[in-house]
């Protein structure tokens, strides 16, 4: 689905490949072992230290650049106001497609800002944890419609977002379970004071238009991130990741998808095939993939599913 370069004098963004990237990391290091390596990645998405290195070394440099700027910003708006007023939390926005591996960049991310000098607190927060529990979804007759925007509680995520940008301390956010498709009850991830938000979903660049006070999740973004891949190669690191936890996670009685345990590997191909052109697939092209261009950096993966190149958007 990702479409070329096709004039560097029409497009907002500027094109760079890997070899041109990974040079621009300038004086940051970071010591990472092959143990950190394996805590960050998801099923069938391969990560490697040379990855982390050659993409999100860079990547956390140039938003390092922002955050200081923003920092200045904060300084001298406050010497001009005769203020001394708290600096806010930097948000971070990563978006994509269900498969493309954005959790798992916005975990490295997570991991790389937090060793930026200073050692900042990154939280991480996906909208999964903002979407309605399965009975309030059930009632509406939108269960499977679980992913596409009536499906989040948005406005309980831009109450979240907007406490973070006023300055609250500390704030509660719903928790969600991938093992029980559902939100846990009585369980809150705890976000307090970070230096650094980053915020995770395929919705955050999403713009509904029906809404009357016109405010969107993007709006408390001081940065965005997609990630982005060609289709076919997301409908079968779906496919694929939907086989390997038929045979893991679902084998669990306790998993929401049990059911499918019991399939062999043809069924599961198509039960997973099934899906994605039903559900995935409909909502990527209507809802997702839309808001590429709303992203102030779009990282571009080839069917390895490492980045192959990446896009910048001109100041």
């Amino acid at each position: 689905m990702s479409s070329s370069n096709s004039s560097a004098v029409s497009s907002p963004f500027q094109l760079f490949d890997r070899a041109e990237w990974k040079i621009l990391n300038g004086h940051f290091s970071y010591n990472l072992t092959q143990d950190d390596v394996e805590h960050l990645h998801a099923l069938n998405e391969p990560l490697t230290i040379t990855e982390i290195e050659e993409i999100y070394f860079p990547l956390a440099h140039l938003i390092n650049i922002f955050i200081e700027r923003t920092k200045d910003a904060h300084a001298v708006v406050n010497g001009f106001l005769n203020k001394n007023t708290q600096r806010l939390p930097f948000v971070i926005g990563i978006a994509g497609s269900v498969a493309v591996g954005k959790s798992t960049t916005a975990r490295v991310l997570q991991k790389v800002l937090s060793m930026l000098p200073g050692k900042p607190k990154v939280d991480l927060v996906t909208t999964d944890g903002f979407l309605y529990p399965n009975k309030v979804l059930n009632a509406r007759h939108i269960l499977n419609r679980k992913g596409f925007p009536e499906s989040y509680d948005t406005k309980l995520l831009l109450n979240f977002l907007a406490a973070m940008k006023s300055g609250v301390e500390a704030v509660e956010v719903p928790v969600y379970s991938h093992l029980e498709y559902d939100i846990v009850a009585d369980h809150k991830q705890h976000v307090v004071k970070p230096d650094i938000l980053i915020v995770e979903g395929i919705n955050v660049l999403q713009v509904n238009s029906s809404r009357r006070n016109n405010v969107f999740v993007s709006d408390y973004f001081d940065y965005a991130i997609y990630v982005d891949a060609d289709e076919k190669d997301i409908m079968d690191w779906y496919v694929n990741r939907f086989e390997s936890l038929r045979a893991t996670s679902f084998q669990n009685p306790e998993s929401y998808f049990h059911r499918y345990a019991g399939m062999d590997e043809q069924e599961s191909l198509a039960m997973a095939t099934n899906i994605w052109n039903e559900i995935n697939r409909p909502n990527l092209l209507e809802n997702i993939l839309p808001t590429r261009y709303r992203a102030d950096l779009i990282l571009e993966k080839g069917s390895h599913h490492f980045v192959k190149q990446i896009k910048v958007r001109k100041i």
